[in-house]
């Protein structure tokens, strides 16, 4: 009966410590996801004021 208990122990451990690491991955991983997301929020801006200086440039050449 000692040895299934302390067996039941170490797996209980087992499983408590393999939760705590996969709450610190999914932390992680949020904060990259938010990070990424800001990231491509950041590039976008620079594309359409990118397009915007193009499209301002385009309309000043001579017309052909």
């Amino acid at each position: 009966m000692e040895i299934n208990l302390s067996a039941l122990e170490a797996k209980v451990e087992q499983v408590v410590s393999f939760c705590e690491q996969l709450r610190q991955e999914n932390l992680t991983l949020r904060e990259r996801i938010a990070r990424l997301e800001q990231e491509k929020e950041n590039l976008a801006e620079r594309m359409t004021a990118a397009r915007e200086r193009l499209e301002t440039m385009m309309e000043k050449l001579p017309a052909e």
